[in-house]
């Protein structure tokens, strides 16, 4: 293969990549409806890598923790149609890169639950259930692109006390530090913002009696404790898996070492099926909270004696998402 023709596939397959990218809300330059060479700058070396040694393209995701406390939000602890719709689209999204190089492409999902499941009111039983289940949904449709890592990979070990102060120990960023940066970078001060925001919708749902005012107050020391685990994960992962790809479930800016990542149609650049339910409308399938599905009258389909998703065939995608 010619470098010329090495150099138009790196393009077209980060061009592709690029059709689901959670963008940061703000001027793209018009780099959102076409990206620029500045945009694939941060990845092409790592993707003509791939090319050259004719392998699948490897990349990384941190995500899938653990569903949200807030039943405002979800159906339940376990995963449900919204996470099943995000791993299909994620093995399908390897099967179409393949079209573009043959070896085709895998993901590795580093659930990062058992990271900070102490801090946001999950138990560390309920993230080991919630991937177990994520698991069984992948061999359910023979995902074979789609695979999994998280703390006890990393660490061998279930004492999940332990392995988090390792993690801390050796990868943290100090608080301080965190802080002061954010006062200078506006992605981390936007970070800051959407977990933030998470946290204290959370604890508002399961503390009613208590003041709103005082729980904006009591989320924000949480909202950086969470942002401090979850970098110190990523660079945890950075290290274990130097060569591949960056996605982020976060919005990032066009221009960036990792590439925000939409796993689900959804009009919040923040949501997430671990935050949301899916509703099926009657022209597609959408991401949303549970609160919003009940305003909407949508009714409640269950699958094997859980509750799965929501539907509302009165409706169309343009309607829910305006």
């Amino acid at each position: 293969m010619t470098q010329v023709i090495q150099q138009a596939t790196s393009t077209e397959i980060l061009n592709h990549v690029f059709q689901y990218r959670r963008l940061i809300a703000g001027p793209d330059g018009g780099c959102a409806d076409t990206p620029c060479a500045e945009c694939r700058a941060p990845h092409e070396k790592k993707v003509q890598k791939y090319i050259d040694a004719g392998e699948p393209i490897h990349f990384v995701i941190p995500a899938f923790p653990a569903k949200s406390p807030n039943e405002t939000k979800v159906l339940g602890a376990l995963p449900d149609m919204g996470e099943r719709l995000a791993l299909e689209f994620l093995q399908s999204f390897c099967d179409h890169l393949a079209h573009y190089h043959a070896p085709g492409a895998r993901v590795t999902i580093c659930s990062d639950g058992h990271v900070f499941a102490d801090v946001v009111g999950v138990s560390d039983d309920d993230a080991t259930s919630y991937r177990s289940e994520l698991e069984a949904m992948v061999a359910s449709f023979d995902g074979s692109s789609v695979g999994f890592y998280a703390l006890v990979d990393a660490y061998g070990s279930t004492d999940y006390d332990t392995v988090r102060t390792e993690l801390m120990e050796h990868h943290a960023e100090s608080l301080e530090s965190l802080k002061h940066r954010s006062t200078l970078d506006e992605q981390v001060r936007g970070m800051f913002n959407g977990i933030h925001r998470f946290m204290f919708e959370d604890r508002v749902a399961v503390n009613p009696g208590k003041s709103r005012t005082k729980i904006r107050e009591e989320a924000k020391p949480v909202a950086w404790e969470v942002i401090r685990r979850s970098n110190a994960w990523s660079r945890l992962v950075a290290d274990t898996f130097p060569d591949a790809l960056r996605l982020s479930i976060h919005p990032q800016p066009v221009h960036s070492e990792k590439i925000g990542f939409h796993l689900v149609r959804t009009r919040d650049r923040w949501l997430t099926p671990w935050h949301g339910v899916a509703l099926e409308t009657g022209d597609g399938m959408f991401l949303t909270k549970r609160s919003h599905a009940e305003e909407l009258k949508a009714s409640l389909v269950w699958r094997k004696n859980r509750p799965s998703h929501f539907v509302a065939p009165h409706l169309t995608l343009q309607e829910v998402m305006s």
